[in-house]
């Protein structure tokens, strides 16, 4: 969901490393800089403002982007986003640019306290660790609101349970709302699925539901999402000579080469000029 590499650097040259700031204190309005090398011109400094929070753009499973209105182009990528404390509180990583070569004052950044846990988990692991619940979720409308009779629409209704999954073995059923995890609010059901996934593997959290009317606390222990997947991987195994796909078992994904029906369907003009990654 991140794209974050860890790199280790061997010099005798003494770096002041900058530090990381508390993204979930940054408010939209916020003034901030971007740091970078677009277009090869290096130590770049632009500035702008927050624009907005939790923007998804359709690049991943799991978004949550700061967007500013600072000066991102392509070099831009891998670049920090300072707030006035001179902490970082962004990685630079995309910019909707229709039809244009560079900046028209949509960028996104990854929010530094997401980033920290997934830099953290690469210099321990190797690999990032997701947390995993093992339901699927639908919003929770007005109507599902009255019904239910919650004060108002906000959390995010349990559709179905995973079998053998960290949820069915605490008792969450199917219907059920989820409105707490971990002490953090759902306001809507997209608010769920980051929280989890940025959430550590194996920890004891309290989920706060609403169930026939009245709030109840489940304890769960968060699975890991990755070992979710691993079934579906052997599955498309057994298809991989019919479809010519190839397994990189590493990644967890499946590939195959592309075909002149996906450049049509998927790489229509509108759609890659559209999203560029900085």
């Amino acid at each position: 969901g991140m794209d974050i590499a860890v790199l280790q650097m061997e010099t005798d040259e003494k770096f002041i490393p900058v530090k990381f700031g508390d993204s979930d204190k940054a408010r939209i309005g916020d003034w901030v800089i971007a740091i970078g090398n677009p277009f090869g011109f290096g130590g770049t400094v632009t500035s702008g403002i927050i624009s907005a929070r939790n923007r998804s753009i359709g690049l991943s499973r799991y978004e949550d982007f700061i967007q500013t209105d600072a000066s991102i182009n392509q070099g831009n990528s891998g670049g920090p986003l300072f707030d006035m404390n001179g902490d970082v509180i962004g990685i630079n990583t995309a910019i909707i640019a229709p039809g244009q070569p560079g900046s028209i004052g949509i960028g996104f950044a990854i929010p530094s306290n997401p980033a920290s846990t997934v830099i953290d988990q690469l210099i321990k692991f190797g690999e990032t660790k997701r947390g995993w619940l093992g339901v699927r979720i639908q919003d929770v409308t007005k109507e599902i609101a009255d019904v239910e009779k919650l004060d108002k629409a906000r959390g995010a209704l349990v559709a179905s349970v995973a079998e053998n999954s960290p949820s069915e073995k605490a008792g969450i059923e199917a219907g059920d709302i989820i409105l707490e995890f971990d002490g953090k609010k759902i306001k809507t059901m997209r608010n769920l699925p980051k929280i989890v996934a940025n959430s550590e593997v194996g920890k004891n959290v309290n989920v706060k539901i609403w169930r026939n009317k009245r709030e109840i606390i489940k304890k769960i222990t968060l699975g890991r999402l990755e070992t979710s997947d691993d079934v579906k991987i052997s599955k498309n195994q057994e298809n991989q000579k019919q479809n010519n796909e190839e397994i990189i078992e590493s990644l967890r994904i499946a590939v195959r080469p592309l075909t002149k029906e996906d450049i049509k369907n998927r790489f229509a003009p509108d759609k890659v000029t559209n999203v560029r990654l900085a």
